[in-house]
């Protein structure tokens, strides 16, 4: 299987915005976020589907999102934290993990992806809520 972009962010041939890293997990600022402080965590062990995860890392992978989401909510404020699990663009198991206040922001803007990544901001939230 070809490395995904995911596995070539933790090999650190692509850089990124890190803000926890484990064992089994890692966790970094998504370049194109519905919202500031928006975080992909992934496993470090890339495979496509999270239900093919092994229970011990599933497991892992859920405790973290959940440090990650407490942490959103401590440092940006947030009323509530999304969490969404789809896989459509890479295939490499990864929950998104970001700051909410209304149904509207859960979506977020449809031509987000298209815009380019603000790296000084990205550099300066991951200082935020890294957990280092």
């Amino acid at each position: 299987m070809e490395d995904s972009i995911f596995t070539r962010i933790i090999k650190g041939e692509v850089p990124c915005a890190k803000i926890y890293e484990d064992e089994n997990i890692y966790a970094f600022l998504d370049i194109h976020p519905i919202k500031p402080g928006h975080v992909l965590v992934v496993p470090k062990l890339q495979v496509s589907h999270f239900e093919q995860l092994d229970d011990d890392v599933y497991v892992q992978l859920f405790l973290v999102v959940k440090q990650v989401a407490r942490r959103i909510k401590q440092i940006l404020h947030s009323e509530r934290v999304c969490v969404r699990i789809e896989g459509f663009d890479v295939q490499h198991v990864h929950i998104h993990v970001y700051p909410c206040n209304s149904a509207q922001e859960f979506y977020g803007e449809e031509d987000r992806l298209e815009k380019e990544p603000d790296y000084p901001a990205l550099t300066e939230m991951s200082k935020r809520l890294a957990f280092y």
